[in-house]
């Protein structure tokens, strides 16, 4: 080694991996499989398995049935029981492991991990609009005291310092001279809807585009819990219909034999924003089709899978232009790249004055982020 290097005092030795436990290693890939899975304990572990006998993830000292206790013990599987009323005895009292609320939350918050750590962090604590004022996050900015300034926004600290240099400790005394004031930022509460396609085509043609939507909701969910708990954020899920689901449904979600009713999903994610108090609001929408279906007056659906039907996309632009007048803009993520689904999507983005995203898997979970941060900075008017 360098003589001079050792002279410094600084100590070099081989790199070693972080230490991971058996169970620790095994858990990071299960918790990718649930998510492939919706939920499937079963089936998530025969695909462990499978891995296993190809990639020797388990030694003898530790096998898949070990993993399998210690999920169980750490409380992150437990056993249900099944009562499938065949009525001929086979089944009952069955149990079934099923994963717990526990391992719910580890994969939000691997989903989080994933796709946030790859984000340009802004620092710590709430995001912040640019603009300043009467706030609740100090900036560490200080200026003279104006009249009018509210008292709660003196720093005393940097008064009394001020004072003992322009009056001296013997004769000591504050006048408004010596006042400093502590700018301060606004906090932007936003509420947010997440649309999520759950229609036939995300899982065709060789590829699935549910899971990394799956993974984006996680990890949004995730984030405004943890990070921005004044935040809110609901998702719903739209095909021939369009519903609400819980955060805690999401690794158990699921494509259907189903169409694509984006005004549904619009209209119903526009009646939660109104109840939102809140200023800032948004719509995000996960798709990768074009609208092919419609819910009529009577009840029945009008559905058309050939083209772009006007009778449908002239519905989508007139919704996209209420949520305009209601001041929600809505970002689309577009899951593909055919001509003639993003003319719609620039046409749909044009009604609402909102923005669109043409993009495919890969980046998808980065460019929501980015979004988002970039959308809740808007300052609170009022």
């Amino acid at each position: 080694m360098n003589e001079n290097l050792k002279k410094s005092g600084f100590v070099f030795k081989q790199y070693e991996a972080p230490f991971q436990s058996p169970f620790d290693k095994l858990f990071e890939i299960f918790k990718e499989l649930i998510t492939y899975t919706s939920g499937d304990f079963d089936e998530a572990i025969d695909w462990l398995r499978q891995l296993d006998q190809e990639y020797s993830l388990t030694t003898p000292e530790y096998t898949i049935e070990d993993f399998i206790e210690d999920l169980k013990n750490k409380g992150y599987i437990r056993e249900e029981i099944d009562i499938d009323g065949s009525g001929d005895g086979e089944g009952e009292g069955k149990g079934r492991l099923k994963i717990t609320e526990k391992t719910e939350r580890a994969i939000r918050k691997q989903a989080l991990e994933h796709i946030f750590g790859k984000i340009k962090r802004s620092g710590a604590g709430n995001h912040r609009s640019k603009g300043v004022g009467i706030g609740d996050e100090h900036t560490g900015e200080f200026r003279s005291y104006h009249f009018g300034d509210a008292l709660e926004k003196v720093s005393m600290t940097e008064s009394l310092r001020n004072a003992q240099i322009n009056h001296g400790i013997g004769d000591f005394n504050l006048t408004e001279d010596d006042l400093v004031v502590e700018e301060t930022l606004h906090k932007s509460q936003m509420s947010t809807v997440l649309m999520i396609d759950i229609s036939h085509s995300m899982i065709l043609y060789g590829e699935d585009r549910i899971t990394p939507a799956k993974k984006v909701a996680m990890a949004l969910s995730e984030l405004i819990m943890t990070r921005y708990p004044k935040d809110t954020l609901d998702i719903l899920v739209f095909g021939n219909d369009a519903w609400p689901i819980k955060i805690k449904d999401l690794p158990y979600l699921k494509v259907g034999p189903y169409h694509t009713n984006t005004v549904a999903g619009l209209q119903l994610a526009m009646d939660m924003l109104r109840r939102k108090r809140n200023t800032n609001k948004q719509i995000f929408m996960i798709t990768d089709g074009k609208p092919s279906c419609l819910r009529l007056p009577d009840g029945q659906y009008y559905k058309n899978s050939n083209g772009l039907d006007p009778f449908i996309t002239n519905k989508c632009y007139a919704t996209a232009q209420q949520a305009r007048r209601l001041h929600i803009p809505i970002t689309t993520f577009m899951i593909a790249e055919d001509p003639y689904l993003m003319r719609f999507v620039r046409e749909f983005t044009q009604a609402n004055r909102g923005k669109a995203f043409y993009t495919g898997l890969k980046g998808l979970g980065e460019m929501i982020f980015e979004d988002y941060e970039n959308n809740r900075k808007r300052r609170i008017k009022g």
